[in-house]
C-alpha cells in the first residue's frame, strides 16, 4: 500500500517536481494536512513490518537528533556529529 501511495503521489505531481527535498516536503505536508486521522491510520495498518520499522526508526532518529541539538549533546569541536540516519 505505501509504495503504491508513493507511486501515485509521484505520478500525480511529477510535472511539478524539480528534484530537491523541498518538493517532497511540500507535497507530503500538503497531503498529510488533508487526510483525516482515520485515513492516516489505514495507511499505517497496511504497512508491512519493514515499512513500519523504517518509518518509526527515521522519526525516532530525527526526534533524538533534535533533542541532542537542543541539549548540546554530541558536540565535537563545535559541531554536532551525525550519521546518515539509516536504521539497520
Amino acid at each position: 500500500m505505501t509504495m503504491k501511495f508513493v507511486n501515485d503521489l509521484y505520478s500525480h505531481y511529477r510535472e511539478q517536481l524539480v528534484g530537491d527535498e523541498e518538493d517532497a516536503v511540500v507535497i507530503v505536508s500538503g497531503i498529510l494536512e488533508e487526510l483525516k486521522s482515520d485515513h492516516l491510520l489505514d495507511i499505517i495498518r497496511q504497512m508491512n513490518r519493514q515499512e513500519l520499522y523504517e518509518m518509526l526508526g527515521r522519526y525516532l532518529v530525527e526526534q533524538l537528533r533534535e533533542k541532542m541539538t537542543k541539549e548540546g549533546v554530541g558536540k565535537h569541536r563545535g559541531e554536532i556529529t551525525t550519521s546518515s540516519g539509516d536504521i539497520h
